[in-house]
């Protein structure tokens, strides 16, 4: 784990931190692989109920990858092998089993953007600026994959417009087109609230919450037809689901494992 990413559970919520102030918490490509450890590590009963995803201080949740690294990029393979490690991020991110929560403050852009959408929910401050200016500052692109994830998020249209046009996107837009489901006024309040989900998560059954988190992906990356099987077994077949039938005919709130 490298200083630049912070990583600490507190009461049985993960906290991630983004901890690069001077750089607005650019990302360097020890820390993906940081943050692919971490999600990758996450599993349901394991003592992480919830991850909150933030930046060390207001001004930017993370502003991209760091683009001096870039500099190195000579061969097609650089940046062949560079999408596939961000694509294996993001998928550990959307695959981690518990609910995934991006507190943004400030400056949300490039693969910052990208990993705030493949959480479960977003919530940010008044200052959020959240998109992909690459077209009037570096001149790489969005992969398919990445773009078919904002796409399913908040629509081909603002997607379209945001890739284009390099144009950030504020929280009042981001309220509007469903990008985020809460504005607040102070990044202390967007962090406080941010717990305030993760704790607010801990009531729901964390077998259904991993169900339906997979599911959606399954549903967006390999359609209505995608086998859900293993998903309905796990539920059905879960303590769980004995212990919430009995805990609902008696009137009684649930105990949930996880199991």
């Amino acid at each position: 784990m490298t200083r630049d990413l912070l990583f600490e559970v507190r009461d049985g919520i993960g906290h991630v931190t983004f901890n690069r102030p001077k750089t607005r918490n650019a990302l360097t490509f020890e820390m993906y692989e940081s943050l692919a450890e971490i999600f990758g590590g996450v599993s349901v009963g394991g003592g992480v109920t919830a991850v909150v995803i933030a930046g060390a201080e207001d001004s930017a949740f993370a502003a991209g990858t760091d683009i001096s690294q870039f500099r190195t990029f000579s061969e097609p393979r650089h940046a062949l092998d560079y999408e596939a490690q961000m694509e294996d991020v993001l998928q550990a991110l959307e695959r981690c089993p518990v609910p995934t929560i991006a507190a943004i403050t400030g400056a949300c852009t490039g693969a910052g953007a990208a990993i705030a959408a493949a959480c479960d929910f977003r919530i940010c401050d008044q200052n959020m600026k959240f998109g992909f200016p690459i077209a009037r500052t570096l001149g790489n692109c969005l992969s398919v994959r990445n773009l078919n994830r904002l796409v399913v998020l908040v629509g081909y249209g603002s997607v379209k417009e945001m890739a284009i046009s390099a144009s950030l996107i504020g929280a009042e837009k981001a309220l509007q087109i469903g990008l985020v489901s809460k504005v607040c006024s102070s990044g202390e309040l967007v962090r406080e609230r941010g717990t305030q989900l993760a704790n607010s998560l801990k009531l729901n059954a964390p077998l259904t919450m991993k169900a339906a988190k997979e599911a959606l992906r399954r549903l967006r990356d390999e359609g209505p037809e995608a086998d859900d099987t293993d998903l309905i077994e796990e539920c059905y077949m879960s303590d769980d689901f004995r212990s919430g039938i009995e805990a609902f005919l008696a009137r009684e709130t649930p105990n949930w494992k996880g199991n």
